[in-house]
């Protein structure tokens, strides 16, 4: 990597860092009771006395800030490698169809009337039925050397919207309203389950997920380049896509059993990201990682203030956010072509 451009991805991910601090600190304070910040450091160094505060920022709110740092991470993570992957900008993680099965998962466990445990079960095993109805589909007819861009993005569109349809029409007959209330808050997603048992998982996944897609960032930049110069290069590209794209649904899964369905983060991170560094995987993922992270730790931040003490669904302000940034991508790459052609 260039001086300059490891100087400039120095200086992004300090700020990044900063920014993610901040934020967590404001999350740890902020909220339907509101913690003086001396209080917040009293409690994160242990030297606060047991009370009402050192409850409520060590046992509730913390693990929230930290599921939030991790989810946001891993789902920024999962789509720069899917825009690689697909060679498509507008690729995420919902382009896999793994989060419409973790929802539908958990909603079809939430009708039963089981427990919240057994709910994210149903999520994960609703993201991995998914994640093997994609990839046969996919596959069909060949091995995975034949894996293509194409059938990946038409496998994982078709099983989105099924799986969007048998949600919806759980959804819609359900009796129970309170099983209306939980289908809601799982499908627009959520952080407010986030306990202390609730954090290993998805953090040792996104830990090996990153380390992981570090050691391939060659191959990723290759694929990115073009399909034709990565076989010219070496590169088998069916199998490295069929490798890749099991890797990243494996993520998704896990944080979508823990979180629900939070849209855009992978959509709109990435882009950020390479606009701030440039589209080398080296240093694109790990910022993109810590961009992800600061980013829903303030829309979680956002979803427990802005009507407190009422929460909003993480989800909707995340979609509030990536709406119009989906709406400056098109007219950007309108432009682009209109100058190209």
């Amino acid at each position: 990597m260039p001086i300059g451009s490891r100087t400039r991805c120095t200086l992004v991910a300090t700020a990044l860092v900063a920014v993610l601090v901040a934020g967590a600190l404001a999350g740890l304070a902020l909220g339907s009771a509101r913690i003086p910040l001396g209080e917040v450091l009293a409690a994160l160094t242990g030297r606060s006395q047991p009370g009402p505060f050192a409850t409520i920022v060590l046992d509730v709110r913390l693990p929230r800030v930290l599921l939030a740092a991790v989810v946001g991470a891993g789902l920024a993570l999962v789509g720069t490698v899917l825009q690689a992957l697909v060679r498509n900008p507008l690729a995420d993680p919902y382009l896999l169809g793994i989060s419409s099965g973790a929802s539908t998962g958990a909603v079809v466990v939430v009708v039963l009337g089981v427990g919240a445990l057994s709910m994210q079960m149903g999520a994960f095993a609703g993201a991995m039925l998914a994640l093997v109805v994609v990839y046969t589909m996919a596959r069909r007819g060949g091995t995975s050397a034949t894996l293509t861009t194409g059938r990946l993005v038409l496998a994982g569109v078709a099983v989105q919207y099924v799986l969007s349809a048998l949600t919806s029409l759980l959804l819609v007959t359900s009796a129970e309203k309170e099983h209306l209330r939980a289908i809601l808050f799982w499908t627009l997603g959520g952080l407010g389950q986030a306990r202390w048992h609730t954090l290993p998982l998805p953090a040792l996944v996104l830990a090996a997920g990153l380390l992981l897609l570090l050691a391939l960032a060659r191959p990723l930049d290759l694929l990115l380049a073009g399909e034709e110069g990565a076989m010219v290069l070496g590169l088998d590209t069916g199998r490295f896509r069929a490798a890749v794209f099991v890797l990243a649904s494996l993520v998704t899964a896990v944080l979508v059993t823990v979180s629900g369905a939070i849209g855009f983060v992978g959509l709109m991170v990435p882009h950020a990201a390479r606009m701030a560094v440039g589209a080398g995987h080296r240093a694109l993922l790990p910022v993109a990682a810590l961009g992800g992270a600061a980013f829903l730790v303030l829309a979680d931040l956002a979803a427990r203030t802005v009507a407190a003490p009422e929460e909003i669904p993480v989800g909707v302000l995340t979609a509030l956010t990536g709406g119009p940034f989906f709406l400056w991508m098109l007219r950007r790459s309108q432009r682009t072509e209109g100058v190209a052609g």
